[in-house]
């Protein structure tokens, strides 16, 4: 079964607004901010996120790399959140928890049209579990 694309993309640099701030200070005081702030471009420009109708796949790393991936029927929950200097340039979080256990929590950061992405993802994971037969027990 052929996978079609929802979204696929880095999240934006605006979401290291607040570290890049940060290296303004050590550059002044220590010199080493330059360096940090370099680190973290590269660490969010190399940080690729896919998310299709069946799952979500992580791309990680500078060096060495790394990937993830969530099954959507896995999905319990999404959000989403636009924290004030993301919204301002228009960019927004979803975040999704999962019963994956090694990625209970899923954050696309910084990405513009979050809320259509959102439902899109919502409507894409209830299929996903209409496919695979997939029901939602809680127990408390």
């Amino acid at each position: 079964m052929e996978e079609n694309v929802i979204w696929k993309g880095n999240p934006s640099q605006w979401t290291n607004f607040p570290f890049y701030m940060l290296c303004v200070l050590f550059t002044a005081a220590f010199g080493i901010g330059i360096l940090m702030a370099l680190w973290k471009y590269f660490d969010t420009k190399y940080h690729r996120l896919e998310v299709t109708d069946q799952r979500i796949i992580e791309h990680m790393g500078i060096f060495s790399k790394t990937t993830n991936e969530v099954e959507l029927y896995r999905v319990k929950d999404i959000q989403h959140l636009q924290p004030f200097w993301l919204r301002i340039m228009g960019l927004s979080n979803v975040w999704l928890d999962s019963t994956d256990h090694s990625n209970p929590v899923i954050l696309i950061q910084g990405i513009p049209n979050g809320k259509e992405i959102k439902e899109q993802l919502r409507m894409a994971v209830d299929a996903r579990r209409d496919i695979k037969g997939v029901k939602e027990v809680d127990f408390k």
